[in-house]
């Protein structure tokens, strides 16, 4: 039976109203080992890398979270950690710099660090984080390649510690819905997707840099379109990829990684996704269809503003502070001792998948994941 726009507001309303219940019992009690006290201190979170991510999104998420705080700070540049000192009222013992960073094991303050660098130096930083006996928050995407990938995650699980990945549109009220849809299948699987995400980049920066970055748009925005992929195809991975590099209009500023790039996902019951990315175009959309309906987000991957509209009416849901969310999550995680939704493993997926298509690009050929 079709379901009415008033009966879909009403649905969003009540999954919402349910979800605040929970995050607020959440504050007021945790669950261990089936007894229930009241909830310990907020935990404290290292940020390390202090550039535009940190400055303009983590810094300020912070001020918003309930379960954690920002706790200090890692930067090379001892001015930038003055000045996130007095804007976030910070001990100057919890700020430090890449050499002495490690001595961050003994500061009972802090017990999450999230990892702000460029890719390329994730897995450095994560495992001496690890091994620092703090929890880890590698910003995406992951790292440069499958084996450092590898290498966090071991780390980490060695250390005892938890390993998240910076996935924050998991815990955006839209992507949830499109989850919950893949889920319950109400629209039938989603067999047909398409996404793009891309902009028009500027001044030379480390994302042009292969070593630090990677790669180029594919590793930077472009993965948004194929995690958004498999979280339609409801967390199954595709089995092959085709892709295409196509000509650089601008070969002086890409001249190490790709300028725009388009490949195609297979998934093993026939769903196929079409991708785009680029330096040199403006996109933000995923569409996904099943044999009863389809959604489709525009713009679909901003840290706000995200819009829906369905075969079935548009989507209401409240605007969040996506990764204020994800960073309440994981602390409650630590503390509750569940798993994470984004773990290390999902990030080496991603990464699997990316390393598959620049593959295709080179050869031309059909690869599998």
């Amino acid at each position: 039976m079709k379901k009415s726009n008033n009966d879909l507001a009403l649905r969003s309303r009540r999954e919402f109203l349910h979800d605040l219940a929970w995050a607020s019992a959440a504050l007021a009690t945790t669950r261990l080992h089936g007894q229930t006290k009241p909830l310990e201190r907020k935990l404290g979170i290292a940020l390390l890398g202090l550039g535009g991510y940190a400055s303009g999104e983590l810094g300020p998420a912070l001020r918003e979270t309930k379960n954690c705080y920002l706790a200090g700070v890692v930067t090379g540049h001892p001015e930038k950690g003055e000045r996130w000192a007095a804007e976030y009222n910070l001990n100057k013992k919890n700020i430090y710099n890449y050499e002495n960073f490690d001595q961050i094991a003994d500061n009972r303050d802090i017990d999450i660090v999230y990892v702000v660098t460029p890719p390329a130096l994730h897995p450095e930083f994560s495992i001496r984080a690890a091994k620092a006996g703090k929890h880890v928050i590698s910003e995406k995407p992951m790292a440069t390649s499958v084996a450092d990938c590898e290498r966090m995650v071991a780390a980490c699980k060695a250390a005892k510690v938890k390993l998240a990945i910076g996935y924050r549109l998991h815990f955006d009220l839209y992507h949830r819905e499109l989850m919950r849809h893949a889920q319950e299948q109400d629209f039938g699987p989603f067999m047909n997707m398409n996404g793009a995400f891309s902009f028009v980049f500027g001044p030379r920066a480390w994302r042009l840099d292969k070593k630090l970055a990677g790669g180029g748009p594919l590793m930077d925005v472009g993965i948004y379109v194929l995690h958004g992929a498999c979280m339609a195809a409801n967390g199954v991975a595709p089995i092959a990829v085709t892709a295409h590099e196509e000509p650089k209009t601008k070969p002086e500023l890409f001249n190490e990684v790709e300028e725009t790039i388009r490949w195609t996902m297979e998934f093993p019951n026939g769903a196929h996704c079409e991708g785009l990315t680029s330096y040199n175009q403006s996109g933000n959309h995923l569409r996904v269809e099943g044999a009863k309906g389809w959604m489709d987000f525009q713009p679909a991957f901003s840290y706000s503003g995200i819009a829906c509209q369905t075969s079935r009416g548009p989507l209401n849901l409240s605007s969040i502070n996506q990764q204020a969310a994800h960073m309440d999550d994981f602390a409650d995680c630590i503390r509750t001792g569940r798993d994470t939704s984004v773990p290390g493993e999902l990030g080496r997926r991603d990464m699997q998948i990316i390393t598959a298509i620049y593959e295709a690009a080179r050869t031309g050929k059909r690869v599998q994941v």
